[in-house]
C-alpha cells in the first residue's frame, strides 16, 4: 500500500476511535454540527482535498482524543482527508523548516511560539480566517495579534497557549515555612532553598526543552530587567541586569534536584508524578496526569503565577501554539476551513475542557468555559494568553526573534553559567555573539 495512503488510513482510524471514546451521542452531535457547518461556512474546500497536518505530540491524552474526534467529524462533513502526524516539541521546527525549504510534505503545521515568523513568506495569508473568528468570538487578545500577524496580515492562526506556571506540593511548601505561595523572586529563592533542605526539592529544566526551559528562563531574564534586544532590535543581552538574573538562576539551580541541565519537556512531568519533585514550572499537564495516576499527589498540588522580580511587574512567557498553512499547499481552502473549524465553539469548548486547562484560549469568548472555574486549581491558567509576553521581549516578533528562541540562545546562556562551563561574563558574551549573528 502507498505509504501516504496508509498514513491517511491510520489517521481516519485514529479519529474514529477517538470519536468512539467521547460516546456515540457526542460523536453524532459533533458530526451533525460539522455537517451543518460545512454547508454554511464561507471556506469551501477543494474537491478531493488531502492535507497533511503536523502537530506537537500530546501531553494530555483526553485532549488528543477530543482533537481526533474533531478531525474525524471534519473529514466526514467536508470530504477532506486529513492526515495528522505528531512530533515532540523539539522536532516540530526542524520538520517544518524542511517542508518550507522543499515546498512539499506538509500543508499545515501546528507548532510552537513564533514558528510562522521563521518563514513568513512561505505562509499563506490567513487574514480572512482570523477576521472571521475574531468577529464571531469576542476578538483576539493582543498576544494573538503579535504571534499571528506579520506586516499587517495574519500568517498564522493562534489556536491556544499552555501556561508555564508554578506547579507545587502544598504540604512541602507549608513545611518549608510558606503557607502562601511567595509573590516575589527573593521569597521564591528562600522557598527553593528550604525545599532542598527538607529533601523535597524543586527543579526546572535547563536543557533544550522548547517549552519548559524557554518559559521560565525568559521569565527570569525579564524579571531582573535583562533583555536579548531593545525596542529597536539592538542586542543588549550583555548587561548588569542580565548578570543579576544569571546569579539568581544559579542560586536556584544549586538547590534543584540533580539532572535538570539535561531535562527535556517531559522530564519534570515524570519526576513530579513519581513523587521525586515538589515544585516546577510547567503546564497543568502534571496535575491532569496526577489526577489520573497519583491522586494523593494531585490532592496535595496547587498552581501559582510566576513570582514578580525587581522590575516590579509580571514577566511571564507562555507556550503559544499557532497553526500555519504553507503557501505552496494545493488545497488552501481546505486548510482555511480546518483552521476555522478548530476554533468554532462546538469544537473548541469541549476540546479545552478535555484538555483540563492545559490549553488556554486566545479568543475572548472562551473566558466563560467552565473548565476555568469548576476546579479552582485550574483558574490561574485561564488568563495566560492575556498575561504572556512574546519571545521577542522588547523587540519585534519576526524572523530574527523566532530564530533566537529556536536556537535556545537565552536557555544556553543560563545553562552555560549554571553548569560551570562559563563564568557570568563568558556566558553573556557567547549569547551576545549568537544574538548578533541573528540580528545582523
Amino acid at each position: 500500500m502507498d505509504k501516504k495512503l496508509e498514513m491517511n488510513r491510520r489517521s481516519i482510524l485514529k479519529g474514529s476511535a477517538a470519536a468512539a471514546a467521547v460516546g456515540v451521542t457526542g460523536a453524532d452531535q459533533l458530526l451533525n454540527f460539522a455537517t451543518a457547518w460545512a454547508q454554511a461556512s464561507p471556506f469551501k474546500p477543494e474537491p478531493k482535498a488531502r492535507i497533511n497536518v503536523l502537530r506537537w505530540r500530546r501531553f494530555v491524552e483526553a485532549e488528543d482524543k477530543a482533537f481526533m474526534a474533531m478531525v474525524d467529524a471534519f473529514q466526514k462533513a467536508t470530504g477532506v482527508t486529513v492526515n495528522i502526524s505528531n512530533e515532540s516539541f523539539d522536532d516540530i521546527q526542524p520538520k517544518a523548516s524542511v517542508a518550507a525549504n522543499t515546498g512539499q510534505g506538509l500543508d499545515m503545521v501546528w507548532g510552537l511560539y513564533s514558528l510562522p515568523h521563521l518563514f513568513p513568506e512561505k505562509c499563506l495569508d490567513m487574514t480572512d480566517v482570523a477576521n472571521y473568528l475574531g468577529k464571531k468570538y469576542g476578538g483576539w487578545f493582543p498576544s494573538a495579534e503579535a504571534y499571528g500577524k506579520s506586516k499587517g496580515k495574519w500568517i498564522g492562526i493562534p489556536v491556544a497557549t499552555t501556561g508555564g506556571l508554578v506547579n507545587y506540593r502544598k504540604s512541602a511548601c507549608e513545611k518549608a515555612g510558606f503557607k502562601d505561595f511567595p509573590k516575589d523572586t527573593a521569597a521564591f529563592l528562600e522557598l527553593v532553598k528550604a525545599l532542598k533542605k527538607n529533601n523535597t526539592p524543586a527543579g526546572m529544566a535547563l536543557g533544550h526543552a522548547s517549552g519548559d526551559a524557554n518559559t521560565w528562563l525568559h521569565w527570569a531574564l525579564w524579571a531582573f530587567g535583562g533583555n536579548l534586544v531593545d525596542k529597536n532590535d539592538k542586542v543588549v543581552i550583555n548587561s548588569p541586569e542580565t548578570a543579576k538574573s544569571l546569579e539568581y538562576v544559579k542560586a536556584l539551580y544549586d538547590n534543584f534536584i540533580p539532572g535538570t541541565a539535561s531535562w527535556n519537556d517531559s522530564s519534570n512531568n515524570k519526576a513530579f508524578v513519581a513523587g521525586e519533585l515538589y515544585l516546577t514550572c510547567n503546564g497543568i499537564s502534571v496535575y491532569v496526569t496526577a489526577s489520573r495516576e497519583a491522586k494523593q499527589i494531585a490532592e496535595d498540588m496547587d498552581h501559582a503565577y510566576m513570582p514578580i522580580g525587581p522590575i516590579g511587574r509580571p514577566t511571564e512567557l507562555h507556550l503559544a501554539f499557532p497553526i500555519l498553512t504553507f503557501s505552496f499547499t494545493k488545497f488552501p481552502n481546505a486548510c482555511k476551513a480546518f483552521a476555522a473549524f478548530m476554533q468554532e465553539k462546538e469544537n473548541f469548548n469541549p476540546w479545552i475542557e478535555a484538555a483540563g486547562g492545559y490549553l488556554s484560549h486566545f479568543l475572548a469568548a472562551y473566558d466563560n468555559n467552565p473548565v476555568w472555574t469548576k476546579d479552582p486549581k485550574n483558574t490561574v491558567y485561564r488568563d495566560v494568553a492575556k498575561r504572556t509576553l512574546t519571545p521577542a521581549g522588547l523587540g519585534t516578533l519576526g524572523e530574527k526573534a523566532a530564530a533566537a528562541i529556536a536556537d535556545f540562545v537565552v536557555v544556553d546562556m543560563f545553562a552555560n553559567y549554571c553548569t560551570g562551563r562559563e563564568d557570568v561574563k563568558g556566558a553573556m558574551a557567547i549569547a551576545e555573539r549568537q544574538a548578533r549573528r541573528i540580528y545582523r
